[in-house]
């Protein structure tokens, strides 16, 4: 049982138990520079200070941009012990979306972490009455930096602090949490101290960690996923290392040697590239021996393997699958996967490779995790693991997910309606996501309930279930099924346009300039592509079968609004934006 009653007690429980001079390290110039428990303590409560002296009150909403930083956590803990509401935003929204959720949370103060995000706050200013003060952790020209926060420090006593702590309770509000979803303005989701430290809690038991770990973290922190988790480091004394950027997180890896990370399956998917890519330029016996290991684990299960397929193992991870883990720093105990299904080849692979890959389940409105796989509770591939302790969940007439626990949110901030929808007045959340449980324990993720839809004859497809399957092929980037109300499924299909270019150099086959336009008309590509499409469809219902696609030059983003900042698909504005190529595959009929 958790011995802390509120988030921030969480640094002092650790001061306590296991004070620690690394709880996190930060690379600058070259080098990893540690901040001790005691430091990070004694900056937060000068922040706090500073917060009280600047007029922010219980209560008041204050909201945190910026990319993940030793300042983001300080001023985080620094917020909630005067009792304010942290609303923490991407960095990567509009401005639309900026000026919608200051707005919506009427955010008075707000700390950016660098020029840019300054100069997207600035360009919306002006349209946000309630926006008082705007600070910056870098030093920007033109805007106030956060240190005037440590400055007017001096203003408030530590004792008026501690009375604030005081009124805090477990069950009081802590954060508001903007999900952009798919479609719509983004809602806020208000989760109390309560509800994140249950799966604080919850989560012990799956992640291996303890007072002598190292973890990584590069997942924004502003996802309620990643920040569960550094309470939870926090709490179980370990030592947290920011990686620099996503462009670094290879080499911090082999720096840092860490005993655990999070990922979500694009980075899963594209470290696999990678790797598979390092094979491809092997050659002779020791290419043949990659592949070889490979395949092996493609084959491999955690149940009901003979012995020879054991021994076979046992010398692909010495010769093969050790260099992988050095790769990846040679400590890993685990990779926690969450936000999206992760390809169930993939998971096998990795656990062959002894990487094990703990693929989980949950939603920003289950604080987050509901579901994990776990060494306690068994490892099923293609499932999101068995529950947590203290959450139950029932699976609905039409096959819908309901979630019910200490962890469920309080609500949706201002949306009294969308509550009531949401939760049921027996308490359950309706998640939107379609399950089964297999060998009545391990919950399977099968499909959005709002993504399934009915071609014109009358047939279910399953979208999300084919896109994992599709994305299994090395020439597949990225794919969205379509088709909704037409006569047969189709595709929008991003092709792996590194891999092709790798493929055609092997196959002689001349590109052209071998650019996105050109490899995406190139009849050599459609027609690989094909082969690919009709290999997966075996595995598929005739009705369900990819029987047209249309190949796209560009790589769905963030930036492009394609996908939510969980890398999630827009559907609708994917649709919208690709109608010249919807049209071109259905006109002829």
């Amino acid at each position: 049982m958790i011995q802390v009653q509120r988030l921030f007690d969480t640094v002092y429980f650790q001061n306590e138990k296991y004070p620690n001079d690394k709880m996190f390290v930060t690379k600058l110039n070259g080098n990893w520079i540690p901040k001790s428990n005691q430091t990070f303590i004694d900056e937060a409560m000068v922040v706090s200070r500073g917060l009280i002296a600047f007029g922010v009150n219980k209560g008041d909403n204050v909201a945190l941009v910026s990319n993940n930083r030793y300042e983001w956590n300080v001023m985080d803990i620094a917020i909630q012990q005067v009792g304010a509401i942290v609303v923490p935003l991407y960095p990567n929204i509009s401005e639309n979306d900026y000026k919608y959720i200051l707005n919506d949370a009427s955010i008075k103060l707000i700390v950016v972490g660098n020029a840019e995000l300054s100069q997207k706050i600035q360009n919306i200013k002006s349209e946000v009455p309630s926006l008082q003060h705007l600070f910056s952790f870098d030093v920007v020209e033109g805007v106030t930096n956060w240190s005037a926060i440590h400055e007017r420090s001096n203003e408030t006593e530590d004792e008026t602090v501690k009375e604030r702590m005081n009124l805090v309770k477990s069950h009081d509000l802590a954060t508001i949490i903007y999900t952009s979803g798919t479609t719509g303005n983004p809602k806020g989701v208000m989760l109390s101290h309560h509800n994140i430290l249950s799966n604080v809690d919850g989560c012990q038991e799956p992640i291996p960690a303890d007072n002598t770990s190292r973890v990584l973290t590069f997942l924004p922190v502003c996802h309620i996923y990643e920040r569960m988790l550094h309470y939870l480091y926090i709490y179980l004394g370990c030592s947290i290392h920011f990686a620099e950027s996503m462009d670094t997180i290879g080499d911090n890896i082999r720096e840092v040697k860490p005993h655990v990370f999070t990922a979500v399956p694009r980075l899963i998917e594209k470290v696999f590239d990678r790797i598979m890519a390092k094979g491809d330029e092997l050659s002779g016996f020791k290419r043949k021996l990659f592949f070889w290991a490979v395949e092996l684990a493609e084959e491999y299960d955690l149940h009901g393997k003979s012995l020879w397929y054991k021994i076979k193992l046992a010398i692909a991870r010495k010769l093969i699958f050790s260099k992988w883990q050095e790769a990846l720093g040679g400590e890993v105990k685990a990779i926690a996967s969450g936000s999206a299904a992760l390809q169930p080849r993939l998971a096998r692979i990795f656990l062959a490779a002894q990487i094990p890959i703990l693929e989980g389940y949950g939603l920003t409105e289950t604080s987050p995790v509901v579901s994990v796989n776990c060494f306690s509770k068994g490892i099923r591939i293609g499932t999101v693991g068995a529950l947590i302790d203290d959450v139950t969940v029932r699976i609905a007439e039409d096959g819908e997910i309901l979630v019910k626990g200490p962890n469920v949110m309080m609500g949706y901030y201002n949306l009294p309606e969308v509550t009531a929808e949401a939760i049921d007045s027996e308490g359950w959340f309706h998640t939107g996501d379609i399950g089964i449980f297999e060998e009545g324990k391990f919950l399977k993720i099968t499909d959005r309930k709002k993504e399934i839809f009915k071609t014109s004859g009358g047939k279910y497809i399953v979208p999300q279930a084919m896109e994992n399957k599709f994305k299994e092929s090395r020439f597949i980037e990225q794919i969205m099924v379509i088709g909704e109300g037409e006569k047969f499924p189709a595709a929008f299909i991003v092709p792996s346009f590194a891999f092709i270019k790798e493929w055609a150099h092997r196959k002689n086959i001349d590109l052209g300039d071998a650019t996105n336009h050109s490899i995406s008309k190139d009849v050599h590509v459609m027609g690989r592509i094909q082969q690919e499409i009709d290999k997966f469809n075996k595995g598929f219902g005739n009705w369900e079968q990819i029987k047209r696609f249309a190949l796209l030059e560009k790589e769905f983003s963030i930036e492009g609004e394609e996908l939510t900042p969980t890398l999630k698909l827009k559907r609708k504005k994917i649709l919208a934006k690709y109608s010249a190529h919807y049209d071109a595959i259905y006109k002829e009929d």
